[in-house]
């Protein structure tokens, strides 16, 4: 595999290695008859050491009915190579230059000072192959990082050299996994039961997961993992990608006979969607790839690095939200609106979010989206007089607004029909809600839009956009041709201009809930509407999962009403209120309705998460390995494991008739805790010990248990160590389903030698 000929590229970064294996430039001229090596991926997983192995381990055999040559695993697979999988691009020129075969020009690589030697582990770096086929007409520029946080991040561009047009049908970048991957995770879901999980076995043959909505979908995989058999939380080698797109998008996972094993994707292109003409070139989405050696939450605390890291990650804390929309849904009313504003602000809110129904004729979802002009008919006086209330109360004023759709009953669709992207002909997409999408591919559609919000975000002091985006996108076509792909990169392009327009503005993704939650449309976006369900019991699968890849301040989470609207069940506020703590908290309920003891509690829960803000957006996220307890343990550790939160959730019944201990992970082994039962809603821990008498107080109405004694160590337990508490943990009180209980630890001291 490696000889005097080739070069080995050896990045290094927090417990990940890259190797290459690569054939030095062939400066030419182009010989198609003339043996060639391609460019071989040959470790991508846990760290190798200071000194990378020699390429020549990784040298496959030439088997019996097999290719004359060894085939190594490519760095951008195609079928010239002797590649027997899915090839990186696909296209035609009118049906010839169907099968590139690479020459690798130019390699770059570029490695930070430091080095990837040494004991420090490594600081990562880049690299940049530039390929080509000549005889093809076809360049081909592939870029990979390897970030300080451990991440890798994948891209490729292709361009068009020859002389006529190149047809592309896909362009995919993928990333090869160990042969100890034996399982596969994603995700799945549907409105209102976002990013659940889903395994099967890592078998022989590609596992697609085709995303055709125009957006990232309620069931889109989110983050594709492969790892050791039963890998969890805490266990098991694991790798990881996740497709940066926020359009059509194929991601996948395949394993071949020799036997390869790769994760990878790209976009999903229409037939026809992408012809380059000569010079020009299309660029794809970046997939992103972590890897971890101990389990998911190695994953997630790699994503979470990352993402944090980002020039234009928030950096002031995430204020608490009150969004309208489940306490007046459609039914505008300044006098009612301002009421709610004044309890708002009295229990503690710091954001005050007005929801959909103040534009055009929207009294109810059948009308007026495009005609982003204030409803006379609600509002008479304009906006101005509610965010006068609204920022004199001391609250940010945020504005719900769902610029990518028109509604046919609509002043602008009766304007411009046109405007309504389809196919062609004259016919329209199937209708979803009501409402089509709006052409922003033609730029007087996407400049009528731009004006009518940037008039909107002058006229007012709006802090704030909830982006939403309710309908997939089906059969878009502009000017006759598919368009999937451009209207989603002029989505993306409105949020950007607002933003350089009006210096601050925050802008949450929302569609549908949580159908656009993915690294593109953070670039442009503070966080996301994990789902429209505000049922604390679905959150807890929705929000576990969500955060596999995003930290919990980007993550939107609110405590609803007690009865939750999308599924009718009801729960106790200390339960909503622990659910809603581990994210970016709002509330959307009508909480003019609260009586004062529930004020009182709604305060005690927003001042704790105001306490606690720092610790539970910037620490470390954690999850104990408890399936088949019915019981979720999950936390928040400090970066220096001097504090945590943890939440111990009973999602169902236990087949046990006690919990028994259970860990509480990511704590300084060699330190000394001490771990104290907290009340999300009073000041005061709960009293476990006192009779579970109805009529008992507070105790006993939100923390009802099935015993007759509780653990003797409640409400506190002092000085026991964090190897303890990892390996062993804590007695927990049986709980009834849909409870909660809310820990925290605190260091206290060292384990004595």
């Amino acid at each position: 595999m490696s000889d005097a000929a080739s070069d080995s590229v050896y990045l290094r970064a927090a417990g990940v290695s890259v190797l290459l294996d690569l054939p030095h430039p062939d400066p030419g001229p182009p010989d198609q008859h003339r043996p060639r090596r391609a460019p071989a991926f040959l470790h991508w997983g846990a760290d190798l050491g200071p000194t990378p192995p020699p390429a020549v381990a990784f040298s496959p055999p030439v088997t019996h009915s097999g290719w004359d040559d060894p085939v190594a695993p490519p760095v951008v697979p195609a079928a010239a190579d002797g590649w027997r999988g899915r090839a990186a691009l696909r296209g035609s020129r009118g049906g010839a230059d169907f099968s590139p075969r690479w020459r690798l020009v130019e390699a770059r690589v570029h490695v930070p000072d430091g080095g990837n030697t040494g004991n420090g582990g490594g600081c990562g770096g880049t690299v940049r192959l530039d390929l080509a086929d000549e005889a093809a007409g076809l360049a081909l520029a592939w870029h990979l990082e390897l970030s300080v946080t451990g991440v890798v991040r994948v891209t490729a561009t292709v361009r068009n050299t020859g002389a006529t047009p190149y047809q592309l049908a896909g362009l995919e970048v993928s990333l090869p996994v160990g042969a100890a991957a034996r399982e596969l995770m994603d995700l799945t879901g549907t409105w209102t039961r976002e990013r659940h999980p889903q395994r099967l076995p890592f078998a022989q043959g590609a596992w697609v997961r085709a995303g055709r909505h125009g957006r990232t979908g309620h069931d889109a995989p989110t983050v594709l993992c492969a790892g050791d058999e039963g890998f969890a939380h805490r266990s098991g080698r694991v790798w990881a990608v996740h497709l940066a797109a926020s359009g059509d998008t194929e991601v996948v996972a395949e394993r071949l006979p020799d036997p390869s094993r790769r994760l990878g994707g790209g976009e999903l292109l229409g037939a026809g969607e992408i012809e380059l003409a000569p010079g020009e070139e299309y660029r794809g989405p970046t997939l992103f790839g972590a890897y971890a050696d101990a389990g998911l939450d190695g994953i997630a605390a790699a994503f979470h690095r990352w993402v944090r890291a980002r020039p234009n990650h928030p950096a002031t804390p995430r204020p608490v939200i009150l969004n309208t929309w489940e306490a007046v849904y459609f039914d505008h009313d300044l006098t009612a609106l301002t009421e709610l504003a004044d309890v708002a602000a009295d229990i503690g809110v710091e954001r005050f979010v007005l929801d959909d129904g103040w534009f055009g004729h929207r009294r109810h979802d059948r009308a007026g989206l495009g005609d982003w002009w204030v409803d006379p008919e609600a509002w008479p006086d304009g906006l101005g007089s509610l965010i006068e209330h609204v920022t004199g109360l001391g609250l940010e004023f945020g504005l719900w607004v769902e610029p990518e759709m028109i509604s046919p009953d609509s002043d602008l669709a009766r304007a411009h029909p046109d405007w309504i992207s389809g196919p062609g002909h004259g016919r329209m997409p199937a209708s979803w809600r009501q409402e089509q999408v709006l052409d922003l591919v033609n730029p007087d559609a996407y400049a009528h839009v731009l004006g009518a919000l940037d008039a909107l975000l002058t006229e007012y002091p709006i802090a704030y956009l909830k982006w939403d985006q309710n309908r997939d996108h089906t059969e878009l076509g502009h000017a006759g041709r598919p368009s999937a792909r451009a209207q989603t990169a002029a989505g993306l392009a409105l949020m950007a201009e607002l933003k350089r327009r009006h210096p601050g503005l925050e802008i949450e993704s929302c569609s549908s809930g949580g159908a656009r939650v993915d690294l593109a449309v953070l670039e442009h976006t503070d966080r996301v509407w994990a789902s429209d369900s505000n049922d604390a019991l679905e959150r807890q699968t929705i929000q576990h999962y969500t955060g596999l890849l995003l930290p919990p301040e980007l993550v939107g989470a609110h405590i609803g009403p007690p009865t939750a609207h999308s599924s009718g069940r009801t729960h106790a506020l200390g339960f909503r209120a622990v659910t809603a703590l581990f994210g970016h908290l709002g509330l959307e309920w009508d909480v003019r309705l609260t009586d004062p003891a529930e004020r009182d509690e709604l305060r005690h829960v927003i001042g704790l998460y105001r306490q606690h803000r720092a610790l539970l957006h910037g620490g470390v996220t954690v999850r104990a390995d408890t399936d088949g307890t019915g019981l979720s343990v999950h936390g928040v550790v400090a970066p220096d494991a001097g504090s945590a939160l943890y939440a111990v959730v009973a999602t169902a019944t236990s087949p046990d008739a006690s919990p028994g201990p259970q860990p509480l992970p990511g704590l300084d082994p060699g330190a000394l805790y001490d771990v104290a039962l907290v009340d999300p809603l009073h000041p005061e821990p709960p009293d476990f010990h006192a009779p579970t008498d109805p009529a008992a107080g507070h105790a006993a109405e939100d923390h009802t248990v099935k015993e007759r004694r509780a653990p003797a160590w409640l409400p506190r337990v002092p000085g026991i160590s964090g190897a303890a508490l990892a390996a062993v943990g804590v007695t927990l009180p049986v709980l009834n389903p849909e409870q909660a209980l809310l820990l925290h630890v605190q260091r206290t001291g060292s384990v004595s030698a």
